[in-house]
């Protein structure tokens, strides 16, 4: 936005990206911008670092919430349509000893198939590794030819760690898919459980004794999606008729409202 001194104008120092302090601060920054320049549409987006690491209803992510919700309590308070959402749910996918529970993916249809017959595409894979480890409910298989989706399908299938493996066709269907950005086959795991590629090719140092927390599955998908002013009477019509998606949270808010 063209603002320089950034932490000046905040006055805040610079939080690290492993801090719920990052969050914070960026609803302290959008909370001075709304009050300095009363701008007409405002995004702030948050990180996950807290809901990572900690369960609800531990102290630390308690306290978080209190913060959260002081913050948000304040941004309401400037007589704006506030909307609130999430982009993904979160679940604890460690076994009772803290080890994560993965299944290896890679490694075994290297060992069915050959190696690299087919390439296993973890699509969380990010710069935060002690957020996840690029571990998730969810990964994306590609065969390199000699290997059809058919036998891919039956053999990720009958992985007692796995929920469902489909084909690009029908995870576009079920899931509202881009086909063009598809892969061969779409792999989602059981609940508690998390899917990786190699055992080799993950650091999980990040986690740094914590149990994993993470996301991708079908077991993730409930987010919140909260307004603060009523719907009109033609938007509670449409919010009882159709799937509600994060993504619907502009329209609602800028047209839904009374």
């Amino acid at each position: 936005n063209g603002i320089d001194n950034v932490l000046t104008y905040v006055g805040e120092p610079q939080p690290g990206k492993y801090s719920e302090a990052l969050s914070l601060f960026v609803l302290q920054a959008g909370l001075k911008l709304l009050r300095d320049r009363r701008p007409e549409v405002m995004y702030l987006s948050l990180t996950d670092f807290v809901q990572h690491r900690y369960a609800p209803e531990a102290p630390e992510a308690l306290s978080f919430y209190q913060k959260l919700d002081a913050l948000f309590g304040l941004l309401a308070a400037e007589d704006i349509n506030l909307g609130l959402t999430a982009d993904h749910g979160m679940s604890d996918m460690s076994l009772e000893n803290l080890e994560p529970h993965v299944l290896w993916l890679q490694d075994i249809l290297d060992a069915k198939f050959g190696k690299g017959e087919a390439v296993v595409i973890c699509p969380i894979t990010d710069a935060f590794v002690a957020h996840h480890g690029a571990l998730g409910g969810l990964v994306r298989v590609w065969s390199k030819g000699s290997v059809s989706t058919a036998e891919l399908i039956e053999t990720i299938s009958a992985l007692p760690e796995v929920d469902i493996a489909v084909d690009k066709e029908r995870a576009v269907r079920m899931f509202e898919l881009y086909p063009d950005r598809e892969a061969d086959v779409v792999v989602l795991a059981k609940e508690h459980v998390c899917i990786g590629t190699s055992r080799s090719k993950h650091d999980l140092k990040g986690l740094s004794g914590h149990r994993l927390r993470s996301h991708g599955s079908l077991h993730e998908m409930e987010v919140p999606f909260i307004l603060n002013r009523p719907l009109n009477d033609a938007y509670k019509e449409r919010a009882a008729a159709e799937a509600l998606r994060n993504r619907h949270i502009f329209d609602y808010l800028i047209n839904g409202t009374n």
